[in-house]
């Protein structure tokens, strides 16, 4: 069974950084894309980005490229979402998500793991 852990949120400044770790159990790591989304309060989960297994290729949300990077350890079983320049409105629960018909655009993910809190305070 694949099960996703999510760690690394917390508290940020504005304008400072924080760095997200999803490890992936149940070996499909490196056959599906994978993708991080959020949640903020009172608002519906969006997409943020998305990575291939095969190519490395990425894909952002507008509203957070150039801030935000997505990688991949395929060895290690790690997704990573690296946050820079953060802001007040990058407030919310954190996502990582997969599943074998998961697309870079951020549809088709079935599998998520239970969330990690990131606060970004003015």
């Amino acid at each position: 069974q694949v099960q996703l852990a999510e760690s690394g949120g917390g508290l940020a400044q504005a304008g400072g950084s924080l760095s997200l770790s999803c490890v992936v159990s149940g070996g499909i790591f490196i056959t599906w894309n994978m993708g991080w989304f959020r949640q903020a309060p009172g608002k519906e989960r969006e997409f943020v980005a998305a990575i291939s297994p095969y190519t490395g290729a990425t894909n952002y949300a507008d509203s957070v490229r150039g801030r935000i990077t997505i990688s991949r350890d395929n060895a290690k079983n790690t997704v990573f979402l690296q946050m820079n320049s953060l802001k007040p409105e990058d407030t919310a629960v954190y996502y990582c998500a997969t599943g074998p018909s998961a697309r870079l655009g951020g549809s088709g993910y079935s599998i998520w793991g239970q969330g990690t809190q990131v606060t970004v305070s003015s």
